[in-house]
């Protein structure tokens, strides 16, 4: 910092800051959070740095009380948000604005938040939009709602390495009964659930566009997923799943060849015809019917 300081890099301070106060927050320390985070958020003419710091200045000053001084810098946050328009930062102003609301109308900007990053790409925008409100269900007495959040919060930090914000998620799901695994430096390349499930559909010769729809994730996230998949169990390609996961089990044959459909399953249809297709796992047949 202090050569940021006398070489005169404004942007190179601010960021600094910006970046304490984020830790300090993921971390639950409020209070300490207050000091950067306001230097980070005092130039708010910088088209970027300073607002990521007014983020962090609403959720440090709104959990330690200081609640004149988040409406402040929501204030002046608000007035970037609503230029830009887009997902992420209308999604970021409902989310800082839910830390500031109450009741019904707090849940609804919880919500808000939480559709709006959802479009976007900013995983991690996303994922503290989910641990805010993972919170906030806990505190009003939700805790099997809480849990869904805060299950996937933890999820989504663990997987991108967000340390003290994924810390930070498994000790509220702690607190709703639940158990989450600690990371560790033992279990950093273990898969995780979501890594593991979309690992499985992809041995089993499933597109992204099919993995996605099934876990109602975009392809782009499941591509994501696959590449840090590669990574923990040392391959590089897809062919190389099966043997990597021994529990995926024998892959499906697929016999995509469409048959007439027998009589008794037209006659069963009000005398429709259709096609079947069947797929064999192992000794086992399933058949499906698709009608014309």
């Amino acid at each position: 910092m202090s050569d940021v300081v006398a070489r005169g890099e404004g942007i190179g301070a601010t960021v600094a800051q910006w970046a304490s106060a984020l830790l300090l927050n993921g971390l639950g320390r409020y209070e300490e959070a207050l000091i950067p985070a306001r230097a980070a958020g005092a130039c708010p003419q910088e088209l970027a740095a300073a607002n990521w710091g007014l983020v962090e200045l609403i959720e440090s000053a709104a959990r330690s009380g200081a609640t004149d001084l988040a409406a402040d810098a929501l204030e002046r946050l608000s007035a970037m948000t609503q230029a830009s328009g887009t997902d992420w930062a209308l999604g970021v102003e409902s989310r800082s604005r839910a830390l500031l609301s109450e009741g019904d109308a707090a849940e609804r900007l919880y919500q808000e938040a939480i559709e709006r990053l959802g479009r976007t790409r900013v995983r991690a925008e996303l994922a503290r939009a989910r641990l805010l409100y993972g919170e906030w269900l806990r505190r009003e007495g939700r805790r099997l709602d809480a849990r869904e959040h805060l299950r996937a919060a933890h999820e989504l930090f663990t997987t991108m390495g967000a340390t003290a914000f994924g810390e930070r998620a498994r000790r509220e799901l702690l607190a709703t009964g639940e158990t989450a695994r600690k990371r560790t430096a033992e279990t950093r390349d273990d898969l995780t659930a979501q890594e593991a499930q979309i690992a499985r559909l992809a041995a089993r010769r499933q597109t992204n566009s099919q993995i996605g729809a099934q876990l109602f994730i975009s392809p782009r996230t499941v591509e994501w997923h696959l590449r840090k998949v590669f990574t923990k169990l040392g391959i590089s390609s897809r062919k190389e799943l099966p043997a990597a996961l021994p529990e995926a089990g024998e892959l499906p044959r697929i016999d995509l060849t469409p048959h007439r459909a027998l009589p008794t399953l037209s006659s069963q249809r009000g005398g429709s015809t259709g096609r079947q297709f069947t797929t064999t796992v192992g000794s086992d047949t399933d058949v499906e019917y698709r009608p014309d």
